[in-house]
């Protein structure tokens, strides 16, 4: 299984290390906030509604960087502009511990959405553009594991901090933490560089002329539309669940910090093996039947996790397939999108089409408090989750199948 691995050239690999690494610190820091959020609500008085919104104000930042990222990407170098969203969204997360009310805490992670967005968008386009189309699923899917990774760490950090940290220090600890994903830069400008493509279609692009709005011309508007609703049902549905189950597992299921850390975790390892099972298939069965087969089982299984009457221990186990078919749905995303969007605006063509899909799929989080309100937090995240994966399912119908489609400068 890693033997298209050992195929790849030196600057293949490091630059599949700084991605993945990328991705990894990203989710570290991004993550963390869901972990305090009953915390915060003891500490501030804080409503579910408010605490979903402070994490839908960082995914409508994030589509902004995202986008913003991809345009400069496209004019200034992947490298680059990479560096930089590593470093924002660092000191955001940061700056996130020294917060005191809900109103600072909304605007910081608002701010930390901006770089948040923005490395995905560039990160994803410099390994897709870096890999052969042989393996550029399996390497893009490979880089998109690092979600859980970062993941994990955040909950190894959470169960350590809570557990040895006075809890109205421990949530601060955890944010200041964040500061770290910053040392990766120092590994990235000394071993990472822009692909030839990049530099090929930058000198075609200063001939031809090109522009980030492209996207929207009648020749990529449709393509556009459709892959904005496929990125929007899935991320709906993910934010749903993730942003809510470390609460659920809380305050409904009555768990202890340490057993909370432990479902959790479980679900994180079941993301790492969909990631990695997702990104071969990608490339074995092709990307829109990849996504069609985990977004279908994703919904059906985030359904029974929080819905059916099951015990502790059926739960813990059914964690594990829901975070495989969970997370397993973004594998194919960054090789899908490279492959749809000309050289020339894919930067911009994908920072778009994700972040769009992010920024409202945002608003799940604050939905489900809303509904919570009216009826259990459970049944609220499993209605959420398997309506918006049905979006995806139908967006999927319209869009082409790219699996071996090789990029070219320019075009």
């Amino acid at each position: 299984m890693l033997g298209w691995f050992r195929e790849l050239s030196e600057q293949e690999r490091k630059t599949l290390y700084a991605a993945f690494g990328g991705w990894s610190v990203d989710a570290l820091d991004f993550m963390v906030y869901t972990f305090v959020i009953p915390t915060l609500i003891a500490a501030w008085g804080m409503s579910k509604s408010q605490a979903g919104m402070i994490a839908t104000a960082a995914l409508i930042m994030s589509a902004v960087g995202g986008w913003l990222a991809g345009i400069l990407a496209d004019r200034f170098g992947r490298v680059r502009v990479l560096q930089f969203t590593i470093a924002w969204f660092s000191v955001c997360t940061l700056l996130c511990g020294f917060t005191n009310s809900y109103g600072q805490l909304l605007a910081m992670r608002a701010l930390q959405g901006l770089g948040f967005g923005g490395e995905w968008a560039v990160g994803s386009v410099l390994i897709a553009e870096m890999m052969r189309a042989a393996h550029r699923g399996k390497a893009v899917g490979t880089v998109q594991s690092g979600w859980a990774v970062g993941w994990g760490a955040a909950a190894i950090l959470f169960s350590l901090v809570f557990s040895v940290v006075p809890e109205q220090y421990a949530w601060r600890t955890m944010f200041w933490v964040g500061i770290l994903p910053a040392l990766l830069i120092v590994y990235i400008r000394r071993n990472v560089k822009d692909p030839e493509i990049f530099h090929a279609t930058r000198a075609k692009a200063a001939e031809h002329g090109s522009h980030f709005l492209e996207i929207f011309s009648p020749a990529l508007l449709g393509t556009t539309m459709v892959a904005s609703l496929l990125t929007l049902g899935m991320m709906a549905g993910y934010y749903a669940v993730t942003t809510w189950v470390p609460t659920f597992l809380k305050t409904v299921r009555g768990l202890s910090v340490l057993n909370t850390g432990a479902y959790t975790f479980v679900i994180i390892v079941g993301s790492f093996a969909g990631y990695i099972v997702a990104a071969y298939l990608c490339d074995h069965i092709g990307r829109r039947r990849t996504f069609q087969l985990f977004a279908v089982c994703t919904a059906v299984v985030a359904i029974l996790y929080t819905m059916l009457p099951i015990s502790d221990t059926a739960m813990l186990i059914l964690g594990f397939p829901l975070g495989f078919f969970l997370s397993g749905n973004f594998s194919g995303f960054g090789s899908f999108l490279s492959e749809l969007y000309p050289s020339r605006v894919r930067g911009s063509g994908q920072g778009f089409v994700y972040n769009f899909g992010r920024g409202l799929g945002a608003f799940s989080p604050p939905l489900v408090g809303h509904l919570s309100a009216s009826m259990p937090l459970a049944q609220a995240i499993g209605v959420v989750a398997g309506s918006t994966l049905g979006l995806a399912v139908v967006a999927l119908l319209f869009l082409p199948e790219t699996r071996g489609r090789e990029l070219q400068a320019y075009h």
